[in-house]
């Protein structure tokens, strides 16, 4: 799905719950990633969502992005792209397998897993450096249905439908993955997690080190091959950015820990 890997980036905004209105938005404005899903793929969006934050977490501390050069990092998807243009060695792997290799220092740690899932896989037992750097919001992702089904329903039922998406951007959403983002939290830190944050200049560097070029490349390598201009795709990504991003209140995993601890 070209038009819609250029939704994923890192470093380009900060709160997960501003992410899913910036999804929505394009949606309706980009005439070709509506397209792409309801046309080439059969589906109607219903909500966007996504996979609330992403720590780097590693067997031993990572202070800073030369803590991170030539460490062994299972990437996944984008997340690839952070590891490498911060220096690390980005390493695929499948997630069943990260725990053991974790443990056997095969890997020297993770990135591409969202805070809850991590936790969840009990990577913090191999690899209990959970450490905030910055990239902002995981993975967005999507609900949907057939577009043939959709079209069939009644128009009150796909208001309520409607109504029950609006929910989930008007605060639904927050609601939920701050629950179960404190719970995994907790249960981390009583299983002896670390948590710490790299300083604004850390952040600032790494930032300059993954954008613009992260999205130049999709730009320049994906959109342009998929017939699609990315730079107006990516100027309304901006705008939306810009109209949403100073409005999310879900805290990282970090910005909990601080408040409990």
């Amino acid at each position: 799905m070209p038009v819609t890997r250029g939704l994923e980036w890192y470093y380009k905004m900060d709160r997960a719950d501003a992410l899913l209105k910036v999804c929505r938005d394009v949606y309706q404005r980009y005439e070709p990633l509506r397209e792409e899903w309801e046309t080439r793929h059969k589906s109607k969006v219903l909500y966007w969502t996504n996979w609330y934050y992403c720590p780097l977490i590693t067997r031993d501390p990572i202070h800073s992005i030369e803590d991170l050069k030539g460490k062994r990092i299972r990437g996944y998807g984008v997340g690839t792209d952070v590891v490498e243009s911060l220096g690390g060695r980005a390493i695929p792997m499948a997630a069943p397998e990260v725990y053991s290799a974790l443990e056997r220092g095969v890997l020297d740690g993770a990135y591409g897993f969202d805070f809850i899932t991590a936790i969840s896989y009990a990577l913090h037992e191999a690899a209990p450096y959970i450490t905030e750097i910055g990239a902002g919001p995981h993975g967005p992702s999507a609900t949907v249905i057939g577009i043939d089904v959709w079209n069939q329903l009644p128009d009150d039922v796909k208001q309520v439908m409607q109504e029950l998406a609006d929910e989930i951007y008007q605060g639904k959403y927050r609601e939920i993955y701050s629950g179960i983002a404190e719970d995994r939290v907790r249960k981390a830190m009583a299983e002896g997690a670390q948590f710490s944050k790299w300083d604004d200049e850390q952040i600032d560097r790494a930032r300059h080190l993954v954008q613009p070029e992260q999205v130049n490349n999709w730009v320049n390598n994906v959109a342009s091959g998929a017939g699609i201009d990315g730079e107006e795709m990516q100027g309304i990504i901006n705008e939306a950015i810009e109209r949403h991003d100073g409005t999310g209140e879900l805290k990282t995993p970090y910005e909990i820990y601080q408040d409990i601890s």
